[in-house]
């Protein structure tokens, strides 16, 4: 079965919180992935400490879930889908209320006219202004209002200016793209070549754990082979101390077999020091629990094997450009600047807006009247027309017009270069894989032929027919042909997961699956 590492967040608010508490971008199935056990390895003598017993496919569940780098990627799908959220606030309505209150007292005077003094009139005027404004994703903007009026003048009144709705229409400048739609436009953009940057650094992280895991398998392999040259060398020295003792051997060849003895040792040495590194390689791949493995040896249990491949170089090369994540980034970078060009292209127009607006006078005496009147709508008020703004330069639209469409050119190049890499990269690794199959079974006849040389070698010497000196040298080619054939299949191996990772086959190959919800 295939396992499920979830990236990005759901759209809706709550769901990227889902994903924080278990930090679980990667969920691997326990069907696939079985549970390391600590456990001390007996056939492992260079083992000082406690061992932990690991499979390859335990190493990569391992490092999935422990390492840094993709547990810090696993977040950008998910910061970038809380800032995509925040950009459709752009089209959420906003609610106006306004009230005020204007007290106004007028002085008595005379009437000369009409021949009578007007008394003096204290106003109070109350004033209360609901709204609702926004904008539509085509563009539209609206502005519902329906402000009310109270005067308590004898007689009192209620009124207001027309309520009702006005809406605006860009028809050439913002009208199939403005600065809203285009933000969200690119922020989708954005999270798409965040996946995709989780997904590449995921197989980075497959890749690599799967190189260390095999040349730890081969460190470990080789201190075993340097142990058995010393193992060889001092069978030799003490046989030709023996001899030296009878009389039968002269000095020299012992000191010959004493000199092959110490160089073996020493390369035992360096041989565990290559261990050793790569152990600490294989571990900085568990960056989250390394203090697990503080003074823990990891054991490979897996066998290096050359099962047999021949990749067809097209087909390699179709998924490489089909799947690679990184190109897949760039062509998103690519389309986000198609996105540049066209904002940029729109802004060049003058803004022609269409407007138009509908509503209804009210004027009564009591404010049931007042709503009567409002619904009945018999006095209706409405207006239409268009709005003209013409820029008479426009420089900074033209040149950011020109930089947007030189960008696109540049980037363009850098996919071409991408996929003139990955090209190169898949053909390099196809022949890779065909050399290093063929030389694995070279290195492997060549060890047999070692073998059957050494036990010849020492017959003729038990024989008396040949000198120790021809066996030391023997020896030195077995273990010479031991450590080339075991490294010829911890490369083949690693050149096979390599062709994997330039197709973009890493995830597959290891029966996983990237969930983007």
């Amino acid at each position: 079965m295939k396992d499920k590492i979830p990236c990005g967040a759901a759209s809706s608010e709550r769901g990227p919180m889902l994903y924080f508490p278990c930090l679980c971008f990667i969920l691997l199935s326990v069907l696939w992935f079985g549970k390391a056990e600590a456990q001390t390895d007996s056939n492992s003598s260079t083992d000082t400490g406690p061992t932990r017993n690991v499979t390859i496919a335990d190493a990569v569940a391992m490092a999935l879930t422990n390492n840094l780098d993709i547990l810090i990627s696993q977040y950008n799908p998910v910061i970038d889908q809380f800032s995509l959220n925040g950009l459709y606030s752009a089209y959420d309505p906003a609610l106006s209320l306004s009230a005020s209150r204007s007290d106004n007292t007028s002085p008595a005077f005379f009437d000369s006219q009409f021949g009578f003094t007007v008394p003096s009139v204290d106003t109070v005027t109350r004033n209360y202004d609901p709204g609702i404004a926004g904008m539509l994703p085509l563009g539209t903007t609206y502005n519902l209002t329906a402000p009310l009026a109270n005067q308590t003048t004898y007689p009192a009144s209620y009124g207001s200016t027309p309520a009702g709705i006005t809406l605006t229409q860009p028809v050439l400048k913002n009208f199939l793209i403005d600065s809203s739609r285009y933000q969200i436009q690119l922020s989708k953009q954005t999270l798409r070549a965040d996946q995709l940057a989780l997904r590449l650094q995921i197989m980075t992280v497959v890749n690599s754990i799967k190189a260390a895991y095999y040349n730890l398998v081969y460190a470990r392999e080789n201190v075993g082979v340097e142990r058995a040259a010393v193992t060889l060398a001092q069978q030799l020295v003490d046989e030709n101390t023996k001899k030296v003792q009878l009389g039968a051997l002269a000095p020299l060849d012992q000191r010959q077999a004493e000199s092959q003895e110490a160089s073996a040792e020493a390369d035992l040495l360096a041989a565990r020091l290559v261990q050793a590194n790569a152990e600490n390689t294989f571990k900085s791949f568990l960056s989250l629990r390394l203090s697990d493995w503080s003074g823990v040896t990891p054991v490979p249990t897996e066998e290096l094997l050359a099962l047999p491949e021949d990749p067809d170089l097209s087909e390699s090369l179709h998924q490489a450009i089909t799947l690679r994540p990184d190109l897949l980034q760039a062509k998103i970078t690519v389309e986000k600047q198609h996105l540049t060009i066209k904002y940029t292209h729109n802004q060049l127009y003058p803004e022609v807006d269409l407007t138009g607006s509908y509503g209804r006078n009210v004027y009564s005496s009591t404010f049931g009247n007042y709503l009567d009147g409002l619904r009945q709508g018999d006095f209706p008020s409405y207006s239409y027309g268009i709005v003209i703004t013409f820029p008479l330069e426009n420089t900074a639209a033209r040149n950011n017009y020109h930089s947007a469409k030189a960008s696109l050119e540049q980037q363009l190049l850098q996919v071409k270069k991408i996929e003139t890499t990955i090209v190169l990269a898949v053909d390099s690794d196809i022949k890779t894989i065909r050399s290093d199959y063929l030389r694995v079974n070279a290195t492997r006849k060549a060890r047999e032929y070692a073998d059957d040389a050494l036990r010849a070698g020492q017959a003729r010497l038990a024989a008396g027919s040949t000198t120790s000196f021809e066996v030391l040298q023997l020896q030195n080619n077995l273990t010479t042909a031991r450590s080339a054939e075991i490294r010829a299949l911890a490369d083949y191996n690693i050149a096979t997961e390599q062709l994997a990772f330039d197709e973009g086959l890493t995830l597959t190959r290891n029966h996983l699956e990237l969930k983007t919800p």
